[in-house]
């Protein structure tokens, strides 16, 4: 049987250390090894429990949550929890899985576990079978790609954008266009998310190509591309 994730939640709010233990609660596959009120308390908790999720909320007195995460030496898989948007960027410099913005709903909170989950199992393949908070797994830097009767070895930083067009997707990139039966779905699956997002049902983004945002359009490069309004928030949320 699979070991739960084991998760400190560090807020000073208590209302907000209540909700995120209830959440915890609702899923078998974690376990809430503490809740603290203050980073001084949640140093104590690592020092003497192996953690491998963090909650952390940034807004806090006498330390911040980021100031707090800068002081780790082995930092365990961490989650953002803010009423504050505005450090969604610093948090992604300081590889941090995910950030909810409060007030977050069950089905969000799931989302960044299903990442943080999923960076906790590539550590274990990657260490056979050990996890280790500070641990990380190797860096994949392209995708395999099917057509025209070969397999392209596609590197991510060449990707632009990637198009769905009924039973294909198409690649984008500074020479050209590749065709490739599959669905967007896979693929958003498949790709790392701190490299690409999602920004409409037909269109998956390379975050480092996006040069502006505008209304529901992004330019990449050349390209103006739609952004759905389902998917504007995350776009926002992740890359401005």
């Amino acid at each position: 049987m699979q070991q739960p994730i084991r998760c400190l939640v560090v807020d000073d709010e208590e209302l907000a250390r209540a909700l995120l233990g209830n959440f915890i609660g609702r899923l078998p596959n974690l376990e809430l090894a503490a809740s603290c009120a203050n980073p001084l308390e949640a140093m104590a908790v690592l020092q003497q429990q192996s953690i491998d999720l963090l909650f952390l909320d940034i807004q806090m007195p006498e330390l911040t949550g980021v100031e707090f995460l800068r002081t780790l030496q082995r930092k365990p898989i961490v989650v953002f929890t803010t009423a504050y948007a505005e450090y969604a960027l610093e948090g992604y410099t300081l590889d941090v899985t995910d950030y909810l913005l409060k007030p977050f709903s069950f089905e969000r909170f799931v989302q960044a576990v299903n990442k943080a989950a999923a960076m906790l199992q590539a550590k274990a393949n990657a260490a056979g079978g050990t996890v280790h908070p500070a641990d990380t797994a190797p860096a994949k830097d392209h995708i395999l790609v099917k057509a025209d009767h070969k397999v392209h070895r596609l590197k991510y930083e060449d990707i632009l954008y990637i198009q769905s067009m009924r039973e294909y997707t198409a690649f984008y990139t500074a020479t050209g266009r590749i065709l490739s039966l599959g669905s967007l779905k896979n693929l958003e699956e498949a790709l790392p998310p701190e490299r690409f997002v999602r920004i409409h049902k037909s269109y998956i983004v390379a975050i480092s190509k996006i040069d502006t945002l505008e209304g529901n359009m992004v330019q990449v490069g050349k390209e103006k591309l739609p952004v759905g309004a389902s998917y504007r928030e995350e776009l926002v949320r992740r890359v401005f």
